[in-house]
């Protein structure tokens, strides 16, 4: 029931190319910068990654961005990242961008095993019509689109069909953690920890606070050990100021 890991690298170090993988954090909260930095290292490639954003220049999948190290993206903002807009418009990389509600339900039917759901979100838009640019070419063309979807009534309102999303694995930041797994995420830093945590396959968590086994009061947890693999003690973890507002 041990699942505590050493050190990052040891906790990343299967991640073969070609892997998809979902990743915890908003902006800069809540980001597992520490397993990121360590699949840099890894080496890994070709990945796939769904998340809400791609980081920004220099932290988080930023880096991994401006390494070349990704394939394609799923997530539901661009902005804050000169790195990813370049390698969007130069058909460098591919992105299927998604409503934030959508890419958060999408997460968690994955988790809880529900293959698809229908949503009001997109319906009249390239988001049920198709045809939104997921990759350019390096002409500046479109090079693939987005598909049509299924569009169905419910209640007089068109609702259209997302499918879940099952990652290969899932790399979140939590508050505290014990060594079963159990997980609880601190205010605003909690974001898409949870939906991350419990679609992945195999799921790994670096935790600022490590504790014992029932040191964690059970309505306190919000991830239950048993949708994570591996924990990381990362106590410290970094957390910068993505907009720093100070009065003059």
């Amino acid at each position: 029931m041990d699942k505590v890991v050493a050190t990052a690298a040891q906790a990343v170090a299967d991640v073969p190319d070609g892997a998809s993988l979902a990743v915890g954090g908003f902006g800069m909260s809540g980001v597992p910068a520490a397993l990121i930095a360590a699949l840099l290292e890894q080496g890994a490639t070709n990945l796939e990654t769904i998340s809400n954003n791609l980081g920004v220049d220099g932290f988080g999948l930023g880096t991994l961005l401006a390494a070349g190290r990704i394939r394609r993206t799923i997530g539901s903002y661009v902005g804050n990242n000169k790195e990813f807009a370049r390698q969007y418009l130069a058909g460098e990389i591919e992105l299927e961008l998604t409503p934030q509600g959508t890419l958060a339900e999408r997460l968690r039917a994955g988790g809880a095993g529900i293959p698809a759901f229908f949503t009001p979100a997109g319906v009249g838009t390239q988001v049920a019509d198709g045809g939104l640019p997921w990759r350019y070419d390096a002409d500046g063309g479109v090079a693939v689109r987005s598909p049509r979807k299924e569009v169905r009534e419910f209640g007089g309102r068109g609702h259209v069909l997302e499918e879940a999303i099952v990652p290969d694995y899932a790399l979140v930041h939590a508050w505290k953690g014990d060594r079963h797994g159990n997980l609880a995420y601190r205010r605003s830093a909690r974001n898409f920890n949870p939906v991350c945590a419990t679609a992945g396959r195999i799921t790994i968590a670096q935790v600022e606070h490590l504790v014992e086994p029932g040191e964690l009061d059970p309505d306190a947890v919000h991830t239950p050990g048993v949708h994570v693999q591996r924990v990381v003690h990362v106590p410290d973890a970094a957390k910068p100021v993505e907009f720093r507002t100070v009065r003059s």
